[in-house]
């Protein structure tokens, strides 16, 4: 069976990354969504909502699991018994981050395989931060999210 990590904050899930994990369940046996601390990031919503959220976009879908993870991702990875690192990359500056990412974790691991999925031309500019901005500023972000993701963060206010 073929499995692959898709991590990142995911504060919040976008389109852009359920797109992301929709190409995967196209390549891999079973997905596995990682809501990852960032110690350098603030986050609006805790991890536990950030899982809620995804599995609210996934439910039904069995080969997708989504679970918090506070450490790297190669731990992950050992621990999930897979190579495979999917990166979602929306511009050159995603691809410059992902790659000084991917030497390092190779570094730590050679068998570490990262793959770059580039983002469909109507997600290129959407980001968490776009959403968080347009929340935080009282703006339209229904375009931007998946619908499971827009009725929670309706529901949270």
């Amino acid at each position: 069976m073929k499995k692959c990590v898709f991590a990142g904050t995911f504060d919040p899930f976008t389109n852009g990354h359920k797109d992301t994990v929709d190409k995967c369940l196209g390549l891999f046996d079973e997905v596995v969504i990682a809501v990852a601390t960032n110690r350098s990031k603030q986050c609006m919503f805790p991890s536990e909502e950030r899982v809620q959220m995804i599995e609210a976009v996934f439910r039904g879908e069995e080969r997708v699991r989504v679970l918090a993870w506070d450490g790297v991702v190669v731990d992950l990875l050992r621990a999930e018994g897979t190579p495979y690192y999917v990166r979602g990359i929306r511009n050159t500056v995603d691809f410059e981050y992902e790659t000084a990412d991917l030497d390092a974790s190779r570094d730590i691991d050679k068998t570490f395989v990262e793959l770059y999925l580039p983002a469909e031309r109507e997600h290129r500019h959407v980001s968490s931060t776009l959403v968080k901005n347009c929340i935080a500023f009282g703006k339209p972000f229904r375009d931007y999210v998946p619908a499971a993701v827009y009725e929670f963060l309706r529901k949270r206010k």
